[in-house]
């Protein structure tokens, strides 16, 4: 039986959660969570793996195996014209405030909402 994942965590959920080609397509690219956070922290701010790894609670071949999936899945979907679409994952979302007493950081696990600390 392998191990279960644990949550990466991410610091960001685009409020824009599909993506549409100008002519219509009916094949879609289904992105993560992680797989979007792995993008904005290497291409956007520009962080070396390790920095962002550590920032997403991952190892480094981890966070770079999330990224070349990504970016693959994001070339498919332009190169071919594919719907992309965001959703699921295995993340807690980090905020900036300290929601969460117990682990001393925000967090809404991406499976069931906020974590059962967080619910007082």
């Amino acid at each position: 039986m392998p191990r279960p994942r644990k949550c990466r965590r991410v610091g960001f959920i685009p409020t824009n959660n599909c993506f549409l080609p100008k002519e219509k397509s009916n094949e879609e690219v289904v992105l993560i969570i992680e797989e979007i956070e792995a993008l904005r922290l290497s291409d956007i701010y520009m962080l070396e793996q390790d920095d962002a790894a550590k920032n997403m609670n991952i190892s480094r071949g981890t966070f770079q195996r999330i990224l070349n999936l990504a970016r693959y899945k994001t070339a498919d979907a332009i190169v071919n014209g594919k719907i992309i679409r965001i959703e699921g994952g295995d993340y807690e979302l980090i905020h900036n405030s300290n929601c969460c007493k117990y682990k001393n950081m925000g967090c809404i696990c991406g499976k069931g909402g906020m974590c059962s600390h967080c619910n007082q």
